[in-house]
């Protein structure tokens, strides 16, 4: 059964600046079933933009927080999240720590603690990576696979299959040593090199039907995510969503 397809807002950040309302409801009308936005769409002073997302019929499987620890107020947005139906935060981490092995430990010791406060408000934790958690190695472990064995086992991975292979591995292998833990993916195509622009899904050097036929059984959303593109941002996002489904590889709310 393909897994629904979402959209990471941080894709069209500078078009939504200018007009969310009109960039939300092309989302829509292109078909997918979600959004993925930050915590705050959950504070007081982003009632409006949460409501137009509900009208729209969009899902929020997952946010993201922008800084560990926690305060009182995310914890209040983390409880209005859980009750709106979103089940995932995400959460990444600064190069800098991934730098030696006390780093990462330091990193695990964060999430850890952070773990806690999300599974009361009845949320999973999921930890975003960048290329630099590959890259930097320790005694020929990544120090992805290093960070693995010392969060607590309750913590998950929104794995971004693209800067993993921007960082030296293969995406598809990544998918099956996290199976179940990797319950989202960022889906992102291009020339996986550090610098360049992004393209449009399925027209990058990423092996997206293999890593998507990977996580069959262990993924529950699929999340688009262009940090730059080449060409213009809302047709790229257009072309992501049509390729996936185009290839079966995703379920949307069009064919």
């Amino acid at each position: 059964m393909p897994k629904p397809i979402a959209l990471q807002l941080y894709t069209v950040r500078r078009q939504v600046a200018n007009d969310f309302q009109g960039v939300l409801r092309r989302v829509a009308d292109i078909g997918y079933v979600g959004v993925e936005g930050g915590l705050d769409f959950f504070s007081d002073e982003q009632s409006a933009r949460l409501h137009l997302i509900h009208e729209l019929g969009l899902q929020i499987p997952s946010v993201g927080i922008g800084k560990l620890p926690i305060d009182e107020a995310g914890q209040r947005h983390l409880e209005r999240a859980a009750q709106a139906g979103c089940k995932y935060v995400m959460v990444s981490q600064f190069a800098d720590d991934f730098k030696s092995v006390d780093g990462v430990k330091a990193v695990a010791e964060r999430l850890n603690a952070a773990d806690e406060i999300i599974r009361r408000a009845g949320l999973t934790l999921c930890y975003h990576n960048h290329w630099w958690e590959f890259e930097n190695r320790f005694d020929g472990k990544s120090a992805h696979e290093v960070l693995r064995g010392y969060v607590a086992p309750t913590v998950s991975f929104e794995l971004d299959v693209y800067w993993a292979q921007t960082g030296g591995v293969d995406p598809v292998t990544e998918v099956r040593a996290l199976g179940s833990r990797a319950p989202l993916l960022h889906i992102k195509d291009g020339p996986a090199v550090q610098g360049q622009p992004m393209t449009a899904v399925g027209e990058g050097k990423v092996d997206i039907a293999g890593v998507i036929q990977a996580a069959q059984n262990s993924a529950q959303w699929l999340i688009i995510e262009l940090d730059e593109c080449a060409t213009d941002m809302l047709e790229a996002v257009e072309k992501s969503y049509t390729y996936l489904i185009s290839k079966g590889l995703a379920q949307g709310n069009k064919g």
